[in-house]
């Protein structure tokens, strides 16, 4: 089982955690790691490009000139696709991204990106996490007391308005729920920090 030392938020050590071997201590699958993320960044994608097609065009009820007798070629509407103004032909339409893998694939992507964070060491468990009141410059003072870094992802278990408040206008940091922790977000992210209880949340659900 991989160890970790467990810091507060002054930075300093007040203990030692051992992490789940199934959940933070596998060897990452870059394959499925891929996967999951492609798939999150395609479940963003809004999907709503749209073209008009010759039924959506203003315009070409009237049939431009008579079918026969004038020299020129028959049409039907000046809406037609091979007009100037006309309507487009297969251009894209509203329309969602949005797919889903299997389960085990999720649960083991999710797995191997906490793992590669352990073994890079650039996950940091803290003892507690919670402030008096909402201040941005405390939440700036612990990310510099656990050497964070630009971006970094804090993940606690609940939510915390103090703390939500404190991290919203940082550049770079992202709070989230343990419950919503995803791939993309770990490994978009250089430093990971999750809170002792969240580490448990998170071997919970995904060590079944």
């Amino acid at each position: 089982m991989p160890k970790i030392n467990v810091l507060d938020m002054n930075g300093s050590p007040v203990g030692e955690m051992e992490l789940s071997e199934s959940v933070f201590g596998i060897e990452p699958n870059e394959a499925v790691l891929h996967d999951a993320v492609v798939m999150q960044q395609a479940s963003q994608r809004r999907g709503t490009h749209a073209v008009k097609n010759r039924a959506a065009v203003r315009g070409g009820g009237r049939k431009p000139w008579k079918q026969k007798g004038t020299g020129r070629a028959r049409h039907g509407s000046i809406r037609s696709p091979i007009w100037v103004g006309g309507g487009v032909v297969f251009g894209p339409t509203p329309r969602t991204y949005n797919y889903k893998l299997p389960k085990k694939v999720r649960r083991l992507a999710i797995r191997s990106a906490l793992s590669s964070k352990v073994k890079n060491d650039t996950l940091v468990v803290l003892d507690q996490l919670s402030f008096d009141a909402p201040k941005t410059k405390e939440m700036v003072k612990l990310l510099s007391n656990l050497e964070a870094g630009q971006k970094a992802l804090v993940v606690s278990n609940g939510y915390d308005e103090n703390v939500a408040l404190s991290a919203r206008n940082i550049p770079g940091v992202k709070l989230v729920d343990a419950k919503g922790l995803n791939v993309l977000d770990v490994l978009d992210h250089d430093k990971v920090i999750i809170t002792r209880d969240a580490v448990s949340r998170v071997e919970e659900v995904l060590g079944q």
